[in-house]
């Protein structure tokens, strides 16, 4: 329970204010904090104008078949809302919002998409995709669409929309893995799966058995007409009923209802949804299971086995796909609660994977998959999901689970992000152009002082690369292929690839914490900022942030006015959702105001006279704040519309 609930909605209230009018250069960081900010507006009207109709559709073929897809364009123009909720320029919000229109109404058209949601896929890539809602929840003020969308997707998982029946409210559970506004998808068709088979010929097959297939080989050819129409049989038979631990990923969904509203029953359906595999996972001896039937038994329709599920321990990328939304449901769960003992199924499964872990050569590899031999696929662990949960938890269990993974590449490497996979130099994660939490969590913890400027180097770089990008031929939309399986011009990640928007030193800097995980994880931080005198999201112009220092209980922030001619009210809100409280600030090395101040809010107002800065000891109480995307200024909003009841 919150130990100082909050409404949903706030109206203005007096708040504890600091000034600081010295003038002073500004730091290089903050300098090129700014025009960092400067570049991404300008590249994000250039995208826009180069890849959209003014209506906000995308221009792009004039067909796509298959139930892949909507999650892409999605993803190729979600963080227009993300800038503008750090403090991008006004223009991005009315952008961002037509875009994801647009998006919506096209993909539709195409049939991916039925009642402004995914008809069916899985929380893979529904992950993904809905991240834009998310981000336009932070790019608020909350609109009547934003807050009637909210509870009309998340009641199509909560079992409360008869057109998507996809919860079973007994048995606790989503009765697919393939699921969305038409409900579970029990039996896929040839045609559902034609966009991937060119792709998937390169991967491993689902299936150790399937006739035709040498499963050693590490190949199946899903381009050969009857290995598909084999492979189809088999996923209808073994894969598509009941649940896997990827649907987790639709904790973020029914949360994101929760912001809008403050309905306690999204709440309860995410703890309760949590802890239903925490019951799985008990039961299966600790690792979690990840495929259950309809009727809750573990390996159902898997001739027992409790690996082999649709993407789980086997296929296609193993314990990624498995920790990822777990981590996230973790996390989600600690937000809406405040109990940061929700963490623990993550924990769990990060050191169950652990005690597996062996030598190779100088190496410590963990097991990545299962067969029915047994587990494989041994590579080294990623530090990636223990740093997301240390950001939450604060905890040195979290902190020793960082440490105990061997830094066999430099972690204090900043890299430039390739347009997907993996980093060449050090292995590292690059989906969504995130590949800097290693170093990020070095800078965090002291060891790595000129981070701000070494990361924000690099943004300038990748933002450079992906404009040249935008201007080779492969940016022109009339020399795509028309061939969906050609993955040089035709791929429908192509807006992802050429797209500049990218700003992981900027949510890194400003929030005080790594970027959101890919595939449906909160954009989590321990601050987020509103422009007190214009009454907007993010920071005010000219006005640059920097996150210093983490522990549990404080956080050290910086506050630059770069602008010798202007004066900026920065509002400083504890956490991404307000979910954290304000105890007391300390300024830190100036003269300005009193050494430190008693602040109880979630909200503190800082005055930056022309050229001012302010460095600040913040005291914090956190996770004890009910959790919303409500700013300082949000009012009372309209009830929600109804429809016929017929």
């Amino acid at each position: 329970m919150f130990e100082n609930p909050l409404p949903p909605t706030q109206t203005k209230q007096p708040l504890t204010s600091l000034k600081a009018t010295r003038r002073s250069t500004a730091p290089g960081w903050a300098v090129k904090q700014r025009q960092l900010f400067d570049l991404l507006n300008e590249s994000a009207k250039r995208f826009i104008a180069k890849y959209t109709r003014p209506d906000g559709t995308l221009i792009w073929r004039s067909d796509w078949p298959g139930m892949d897809g909507s999650d892409d364009p999605y993803e190729g123009f979600m963080n227009l809302a993300l800038l503008h909720a750090l403090g991008g320029d006004d223009f991005l919000h009315e952008a961002s919002r037509r875009i994801w229109e647009g998006i919506t109404w096209q993909w539709t058209e195409y049939g991916q998409i039925h009642r402004e949601f995914d008809a069916y896929y899985d929380w893979m890539h529904h992950g993904e995709g809905y991240l834009y809602v998310y981000f336009l929840g932070l790019s608020g003020p909350a609109q009547l669409k934003d807050r009637q969308r909210a509870v009309r997707f998340a009641n199509m998982y909560i079992g409360e929309d008869p057109e998507a029946p996809n919860y079973d409210k007994e048995k606790k559970l989503i009765r697919s893995p393939l699921n969305g506004s038409k409900g579970p998808r029990f039996t896929v068709s040839a045609e559902d799966w034609s966009t991937h088979r060119g792709i998937l010929d390169h991967y491993l097959a689902p299936y150790e058995d399937i006739p035709g297939v040498e499963f050693a080989s590490r190949k199946c050819p899903w381009s050969n007409d009857t290995v598909y129409a084999r492979l189809i049989d088999m996923m209808n038979e073994r894969m598509n009923r009941g649940d896997v631990p990827l649907n987790l990923n639709a904790t973020g969904l029914v949360a994101n209802a929760f912001l809008h509203t403050a309905d306690d029953k999204y709440k309860q359906w995410v703890l309760d949804y949590l802890a239903a595999w925490c019951e799985r996972a008990e039961r299966n001896g600790g690792f979690i299971p990840d495929n259950v039937g309809l009727n809750d038994v573990i390996g159902e329709y898997n001739e027992g086995k409790w690996w082999g599920g649709y993407y789980g321990y086997r296929w296609p990328h193993g314990f990624a796909t498995v920790i990822e939304p777990i981590v996230n449901a973790a996390m989600n769960a600690v937000l809406l609660s405040g109990d940061r003992e929700k963490l623990g199924l993550a924990r769990q499964q990060l050191d169950l994977n652990w005690s597996l872990s062996k030598q190779e050569g100088d190496k410590t590899v963990v097991p990545y998959k299962r067969f029915d031999a047994g587990w494989t696929d041994y590579r080294e662990a990623s530090a990636r999901y223990p740093i997301y949960l240390w950001t939450v938890s604060m905890a040195a269990e979290d902190l020793e689970r960082i440490n105990r993974i061997p830094k066999s590449y430099n972690w204090d490497e900043v890299v430039i992000p390739n347009v997907s996979g993996k980093d060449a130099l050090t292995g590292r994660d690059t989906k969504h152009f995130i590949s800097n939490t290693e170093p990020w969590f070095r800078y965090m913890t002291g060891e790595l002082p000129d981070y701000p400027d070494r990361i924000l180097d690099a943004n300038f770089k990748l933002i450079a690369k992906q404009l040249d990008r935008m201007d080779s031929p492969m940016g022109d939309p009339a020399q795509w292929s028309a061939n969906y399986n050609d993955d040089d011009f035709s791929s429908i990640h192509i807006w992802q690839e050429l797209c500049p928007v990218y700003m992981e030193s900027l949510v890194q800097l400003t929030l005080g914490a790594p970027m959101h995980i890919s595939h449906g994880g909160f954009q989590h931080g321990r601050f987020r900022y509103f422009d007190a005198d214009r009454k907007q999201v993010g920071l005010p112009q000219h006005t640059a942030a920097l996150v210093e220092q983490l522990s549990d209980t404080a956080a050290t922030l910086q506050l630059v006015n770069t602008s010798l001619l202007e004066s900026h009210t920065v509002i400083i809100q504890g956490g991404t959702f307000g979910e954290h409280e304000i105890a007391t600030a300390e300024v830190l090395g100036g003269d300005d105001g009193p050494e430190i101040v008693a602040v109880g809010s979630k909200w503190l107002q800082v005055e930056l006279a022309p050229g001012a800065s302010i460095r600040l000891e913040l005291g914090m109480n956190r996770y004890v704040n009910q959790p919303t995307y409500g700013g300082p200024w949000t009012e009372q909003p309209e009830p929600l519309l109804s429809g016929r009841s017929l």
